[in-house]
């Protein structure tokens, strides 16, 4: 973490110095976000790093979340929330999923445990799959609200009456609803919804939500309870003979644990709400289906009783307009626009990733660095992974509640798990070639990044003060896109080496991005951070030597930046050169967007490339 950068403060170096106006009280805003779920939440901390765009976030409950539904935060959820600031404290309060056991029926003895594996497999991320309560999610996603220098806070009991569309600078206006039967009018250039299954932002646009409902009823608690199941604090998928399955997700804390229990079918037209579950039903299917073990609940923190179902919009936003095609100035996210089982455990972490693939963008437009034909590629990239969510939603949704008559067929669930294991971990994603994802041309100069998804962390050490950290560390939620260069085999920073010439087009050629679309009063990083790794030990390279631009002069005193530079990692934890199958010979630069996925592989010479990409989608103030 980077701070003194305009002179020493004392104190909490996450919190911002505020600005004198409160957005809040604003009724004229740049951005409004109704809805302070996780996709909401994201979005507004994402907002709440840039100073000069105005946002408001609204909620229609009266507070901050106490109880949440979602609990599974994928290893992709765990990186992002690094670049937010708040890894740490997740993994420091929550539940490490490493195993997951399967129990199957064993006829007279009830249930055995037939396999017991590795939750994550090595090397698919720095970062575990965790289990926390979504409020506490919340929490984090707050306090870097709250420490942005707008001090940004959701304002509650705010529920979205009207929402239309106009002309002008603000073109948009929302018509709220206040205790008291008092209205409130905002204008805003842009409205995302992220307002749930019944949005209302969804329904002002006569969007449907489109799919069919698998009318299997299944019941989910919280509970604390004294058992002799000897898995209770893994992860456990459990097939009965008779009575169902259940998904046993171990809470944080070291004693509660959260039980999904397969209830009857629906017939057709009956909902969830007909059955009248209770808790006191839960918990004796609960005991059912684990016998012969005993299951003795002390106490219910939570539950609920869901009907499994998949839909998805057909688009993400309000492109096709009355009058037909126009700029999308309203947008929807997380389960707004696509709803799934939570067997997946892939809701919250979906909709998160909904909200950082728009935040940046967003923001690009907002501040006039990039054109509105930027923000259409939200609904064409995340529609497209919603759909693939629900397609592996409904398989897992389908072999989970499978009722096995060979051991052959209770297996299957198991080997979908074991297959399916990246895609549940979130880092399976991957964007089609777009404005903003080049085509795959180079791939061969970094096999380990492939072109359109996410930055794979990697072991470096920095040059500067040889700290041993995560490379993909260094990629902070701010919006800035990233310039990693890896280092030919030769290169040693010195003058004479490609990536001292990098650092010459980028720094003094008319046509290089940094050059083009940095605004002239800013920092030079402050738009396109360039980071450099080289293959040499970090005890032989030279800092002194390395061109101007991995050693920045910043900030009202031209302080310098010394954390631009990187060694591979020679102790053993791992070359980064190796493990991402960088060439070696040549090196290799990735253009990263702002969000973390790799946009474009090219050799460290191409800079008409370079200039090119960046020319197709960014605009000049």
């Amino acid at each position: 973490m980077q701070y003194h950068l305009e002179g020493y403060r004392s104190g909490d170096p996450s919190l911002e110095e505020a600005q004198s106006s409160a957005v809040s009280a604003s009724d004229t805003v740049d951005v409004l976000i109704v809805g302070a779920g996780p996709a909401g939440l994201t979005l507004a901390a994402q907002m709440s790093a840039f100073r000069n765009i105005k946002t408001r976030i609204i909620e229609r409950k009266p507070g901050p979340l106490e109880v949440g539904q979602a609990d599974g935060v994928a290893c992709r959820s765990v990186e992002m929330f690094e670049a937010f600031g708040f890894a740490e404290k997740v993994l420091k309060e929550s539940y490490w999923v490493n195993e997951v056991a399967f129990w199957r029926p064993a006829g007279e003895n009830g249930l055995v445990r037939v396999d017991r594996i590795q939750d994550v497999e090595d090397g698919l991320s720095e970062m575990p799959h965790v289990i926390l309560n979504q409020a506490r999610v919340h929490d984090f996603y707050l306090d870097v609200m709250h420490n942005s220098s707008h001090r940004m806070t959701p304002d509650y009991n705010r529920d979205l009456v009207s929402l239309t569309r106009g002309h002008g600078e603000y073109p948009l206006t929302a018509v709220l609803k206040l205790p008291g039967d008092q209205t409130e009018t905002i204008s805003a250039k842009y409205v995302i919804g992220c307002d749930g299954a019944r949005s209302a932002v969804r329904r002002s646009l006569g969007i449907e939500l489109k799919g069919e409902a698998a009318r299997q009823l299944w019941g989910v608690m919280d509970v604390l309870t004294v058992t002799d199941f000897p898995d209770i604090r893994l992860k456990a998928a459990i097939q009965s003979a008779d009575h169902g399955s259940i998904l046993i997700i171990p809470r944080e804390g070291g004693y509660m644990v959260r039980l999904y229990i397969e209830l009857d079918e629906l017939s057709e037209d009956e909902r969830a709400a007909d059955r009248n579950v209770t808790s006191e039903m839960l918990i004796e299917k609960a005991g059912q289906i684990l016998a012969p073990y005993s299951l003795d609940v002390k106490e219910v923190a939570w539950w609920s009783a869901y009907e499994i179902g998949q839909r998805v919009c057909d688009v993400f936003d309000d492109r096709d307009g009355p009058n037909g095609k126009q700029s999308p100035r309203i947008f929807i996210a997380g389960d707004a626009c696509h709803t799934h089982s939570p067997k997946a455990g892939q809701g919250m972490n979906v909709s998160m990733a909904d909200a950082f693939n728009l935040g940046w963008k967003l923001a690009a437009v907002v501040q006039g660095h990039a054109g509105p034909e930027l923000l259409s590629t939200y609904s064409d990239e995340r529609r497209s992974k919603a759909k693939e969510l629900i397609d592996f939603d409904k398989d897992m949704a389908r072999l989970f509640s499978a009722k096995p008559e060979t051991p052959e067929e209770a297996a299957q669930f198991q080997r979908y798990f074991q297959k399916h294991g990246r895609y549940t971990a979130g880092v399976e994603t991957r964007y089609d070639p777009s404005l903003i994802i080049d085509s795959d041309a180079n791939q061969s100069l970094a096999k380990g990044f492939p072109v359109g998804m996410r930055f794979h962390s990697a072991p470096v050490i920095r040059l500067a003060d040889a700290k041993p950290m995560q490379l993909g560390h260094a990629l902070k939620a701010d919006g800035r896109w990233r310039l990693i260069a890896f280092a030919s085999s030769d290169d040693e920073g010195l003058v004479t080496g490609q990536i001292s010439k990098l650092c010459a087009f980028l720094q003094q050629d008319p046509t290089s991005p940094l050059c083009k679309y940095t605004p002239e009063a800013n920092d030079i990083d402050s738009c396109f951070d360039l980071r450099a790794v080289f293959q040499q030990e970090h005890a032989r390279m030279d800092l002194a030597q390395l061109p101007d631009l991995l050693l920045p002069r910043k900030g009202r005193y031209g302080l310098i930046d010394y954390e631009k530079a990187f060694c591979a990692d020679a102790s053993g934890r791992g070359d980064i050169f190796e493990i991402r199958e960088i060439d070696r010979r040549q090196g290799a630069l990735l253009i990263v967007r702002p969000d973390q996925y790799v946009a474009h592989v090219l050799a460290l010479g191409d800079f008409d490339d370079i200039a090119a990409f960046f020319d197709g989608f960014l605009q000049t103030d």
